[in-house]
């Protein structure tokens, strides 16, 4: 039996550099930072005071206020993401077989803002003071199935859950089960609301975040030699795929195409990607094989580009050894020096970013690029974006754990 082929058909995002698609794309053109100093607590005696943070998000503009009030903030990302992008698709859920819809959506951490809140509350009061709420709203998995019950979904849902890699394996996720003829329709992508005390106080305890207090709009300089660590962002991402054929027949705009996958796994190390950034050959060598193309029909790679040193260096060893001269010829950007690293929801909207770059035949640039590592020595759009016809595109999200996804997305043509 042959696979089916599966297209994009609905976008939606909640970023730090915008709380809708035309917003983050713009800003992504013009380059602008979406870091600044925390509000959401003190963090003055923290090693690191800034983030990229959603800035004037209204929930209630998606979900009715008692219901938001039993859900965790990044239940709210997935649930408002996911109606921009059933907008976006125009779908209409009462003519379609809702049993073939469903939803595949991660977070890295899950509401570990309602888990904190929760045990302040036991050790004050004890027992009686947790919510019965506490549980729905903490899992992980609670993001997918809340849309599930918003939307009428009724096909595959549940949640991936590998880092930073989350929402690339949920898209993945979907990607396959489409392909299979287990769905017709699939909400995918993920959500992270994770600054708050104990995730920064970890990160900065891992020594993982920059910590330019002063200079925190240049802090995220993915391939830059001043690197010298991540910054956190929040917010998530909802792409809607769906079954070519059941596309076409309802007339749906289509944004572009998955053309194949690569998942593999390090085996190597927790947070550290091996030497040589093998694992993350593997996954973009495999995402190759499965859309039946060569390297020099790729134009374009979304990077993981975390700003960190071993992961920016070991990325662009992995581009160079699967691509060889044509790693060259290349366009390469990180958005994670404008949006930050989003986590688990990192894999989604740098998917949008992709897939808004092929529409709009434009490559985003990488900020903050001043003087390029010398062992980085690629094209990575340094600055100001390119146009460029992108037929082919990666966007790679790799993972503590050693989780490594790459999606090959494509042109659609008709």
């Amino acid at each position: 039996m042959s696979k089916k082929r599966v297209v994009i058909t609905g976008l939606g995002a909640v970023t730090p550099i915008g709380n809708n698609i035309q917003e983050f794309w713009d800003s992504l053109v013009a380059g602008k930072s979406g870091a600044g100093l925390i509000t959401r607590f003190d963090a003055s005696s923290f090693p690191t005071q800034f983030a990229c943070e959603v800035k004037n998000f209204d929930p209630l503009i998606y979900i009715d206020k008692k219901e938001a009030k039993r859900m965790d903030p990044y239940t709210h990302y997935a649930i408002a993401t996911s109606a921009m992008a059933l907008e976006d698709s125009k779908l209409d859920l009462s003519k379609i077989n809702l049993e073939r819809a469903g939803v595949i959506f991660g977070s890295g951490i899950g509401g570990i803002l309602t888990l904190t809140e929760a045990h302040a509350a036991y050790l004050a009061g004890g027992h009686k003071r947790v919510s019965p709420f506490f549980v729905p709203m903490m899992i992980p998995d609670i993001a997918a199935g809340q849309i599930s019950i918003k939307f009428g979904l009724k096909g595959p849902n549940y949640a991936t859950v590998s880092a930073c890699s989350t929402s690339s394996h949920a898209i993945a996720d979907a990607f396959m089960l489409i392909q299979r003829g287990s769905a017709d329709i699939i909400f995918s992508g993920g959500s992270e609301y994770s600054l708050i005390p104990l995730s920064v106080a970890g990160f900065c305890s891992a020594r993982a975040l920059s910590n330019w207090n002063d200079r925190y709009l240049e802090a995220s300089r993915p391939f830059d030699k001043d690197r010298n660590g991540f910054v956190m962002g929040d917010g998530g991402g909802t792409l809607i795929l769906e079954e070519l054929e059941h596309a076409l027949n309802r007339g749906a705009f289509i944004h572009a195409e998955i053309a194949g996958i690569g998942l593999t796994g390090d085996a190597f190390h927790v947070t550290a990607p091996p030497p040589g950034g093998e694992g993350a050959y593997r996954s973009m060598r495999e995402a190759l094989r499965d859309g039946g193309i060569n390297p020099e029909d790729v134009d374009y790679i979304n990077a993981h580009g975390t700003s960190t040193e071993l992961n920016d260096l070991n990325e662009t060893k992995a581009i160079k050894t699967l691509f060889g001269e044509h790693a060259y010829k290349l366009a390469i950007s990180s958005i994670k020096s404008m949006t930050g690293h989003l986590l688990g929801a990192a894999g989604a909207i740098e998917a949008i970013a992709t897939v808004l770059a092929i529409q709009n035949s434009l490559i985003p640039p990488t900020i903050n690029l001043d003087t390029p590592d010398p062992e980085c020595d690629l094209n990575y759009t340094p600055k100001v974006p390119v146009k460029r016809e992108i037929n082919y595109a990666i966007s790679n999200t790799f993972g503590f754990g050693g989780h490594n996804a790459s999606i090959l997305f494509k042109k659609y043509t008709g």
